[in-house]
């Protein structure tokens, strides 16, 4: 192609990059910056190379906190028969709600039903805890617990990937894909990112993936608490051999990319064997708590059926946590008594499964604030209890709540949060945010901002379009902020 824009009697051709600016009204240009979306990530947030998109990168500003332990409680707690104590509603008990509930209706609620279970004020700030929560009330002083939180899904899959990805429909990156992306790993020798969950939670994998991020963002799954990294060794070569067998596989792995386009997916696999070749050192040793006193095992349950499961799941986190891991998601799914992708999912037998459910994590989280604090961890960690919503000051048959996105509690604690306080509230029955809402964006640009990211200006191109992790909106809490 000859460029009719050239001056004097030579027509000189144009440029691929040209050709692109300028046919179609450059609309090709749009295509070439997706492809180039990839090489941006280094040099907005890092000098670190491509080939280590986990290497640490400095934060935009100076942070409080270093890393996440998020206690995901799959289902939806119920708030108003845990941190929401609602006197009114335990008066009107078995009376209709005295105002119209959303025309749309998930499944038919009845008359309001107070909480069976008592209320009384912990700590020095007298916050409010359930009975059900007997050893978490000992730490209120180090929680703040917010009253007023709303989602937009009253379904368990899209509200659940809203509370992990900030996006309720489509696949998205994770909170803690979106953490290594803009901060990286503080550890080399373990994945930056990991995800405990005996049973698979409501929508799975999609809470933990890092999507259009490059894949080694991507949260690493572990489902077998008694052997947490599956094939890492390997009995038939030594730790020679296989430093050898990989330094060739690596050399052929270059050759082979550098005859494709950027795909990070193949980024990641390279990257993959050389990290599983360090944990091979690490990974076992991160894992094993059998290593810790007696004294650490009971404070988180270890030496009781009931509190086993998920107080093992706990003192793994503290671990991966003081190795430099920069988010560790744990997901409660299962108990002594029963596993589900739903578990706090109360639609009937609240009165049995709530108190088991109770029972089955109030002794670890306890235990896990008190070690972080501690061991001087808990003022650059954050911890966040929640599930995806809340359940209904309404009744569901006799003995049930039904999903309640409206107005619910979640409760953050250590790396700049300010404990010992209770923030936001609903109605007097629980039912809508009326002081102080904090949306899940809200959450989420929080988050990021105690770990020294403005959520503005942490975005990824892809498709020719700037996303963030709260989409266009959020707003930083700074009434929550020590």
């Amino acid at each position: 192609m000859l460029n009719p824009h050239s001056s004097g009697g030579w027509q000189v051709p144009l440029s691929r990059r040209q050709m692109l600016r300028r046919f179609a009204s450059g609309f090709g240009m749009l295509g070439l910056a997706g492809l180039l979306a990839e090489d941006l990530v280094f040099s907005v947030f890092a000098d670190a190379p491509a080939s280590n998109p986990l290497l640490v990168k400095p934060p935009q500003y100076a942070a409080k906190a270093k890393r996440i332990i998020f206690l995901f409680m799959s289902g939806g707690p119920s708030h108003v028969d845990l941190f929401d104590p609602k006197p009114r509603l335990a008066k009107d008990n078995g009376k209709p709600l005295p105002f119209e509930k959303p025309k749309l209706e998930r499944t038919k609620t009845g008359n309001l039903l107070g909480s069976p279970w008592s209320f009384k004020q912990y700590g020095q700030c007298g916050t409010a805890v359930s009975e059900l929560f007997p050893h978490i009330s000992t730490c209120v002083d180090d929680l703040c617990v917010i009253r007023s939180m709303v989602a937009d899904n009253i379904n368990h899959n899209g509200a659940c990937l809203q509370m992990n990805t900030g996006e309720q429909a489509f696949s998205r990156p994770s909170l803690g894909s979106w953490l290594l992306y803009g901060l990286g790993s503080e550890n080399q020798d373990l994945p930056g990112f990991i995800v405990i969950s005996p049973a698979q939670p409501a929508q799975g994998a999609p809470l933990w993936s890092s999507s259009f991020l490059p894949a080694s963002y991507q949260g690493t799954l572990v489902s077998d608490l008694s052997n947490p990294i599956a094939n890492l060794k390997n009995p038939r070569l030594s730790v020679a051999q296989q430093r050898d067998q990989l330094d060739v596989l690596k050399q052929l792995n270059v050759i082979h990319e550098k005859q494709r386009e950027e795909d990070s997916r193949l980024s990641a696999r390279i990257e993959s064997f050389e990290l599983a070749f360090r944990m091979q050192a690490r990974a076992p040793e991160a894992f094993d708590v059998t290593n810790e006193s007696e004294e650490t095992k009971k404070l988180y349950g270890l030496d009781e059926k009931m509190t086993e499961t998920f107080g093992k799941q706990c003192l793994m986190a503290r671990r991966l946590a003081e190795r430099g891991v920069r988010m560790v998601q744990v997901y409660h799914t299962t108990t002594s008594k029963r596993s589900s992708c739903q578990l706090w999912d109360q639609h009937g037998s609240l009165k049995v499964e709530l108190p088991n459910n109770c029972a089955a994590v109030d002794k670890p989280i306890a235990g896990l604030l008190k070690d972080l604090k501690a061991r001087g961890l808990l003022e650059d960690t954050i911890v966040v209890w929640g599930g995806e919503f809340g359940r209904t000051p309404t009744a569901e048959g006799t003995d049930g709540r039904e999903h309640h996105p409206f107005g619910f509690s979640m409760w953050l604690a250590g790396g700049g949060i300010k404990g010992g306080m209770a923030y936001g509230a609903t109605d007097e029955f629980g039912w809508h945010a009326v002081e102080n809402k904090v949306h899940v964006h809200d959450l989420h640009a929080t988050i990021l901002h105690l770990m020294g990211i403005n959520h503005e200006k942490l975005t990824y191109r892809y498709s020719g379009r700037d996303y963030r992790l709260t989409d266009v909106a959020g707003r930083v809490v700074t009434d929550i902020l020590a």
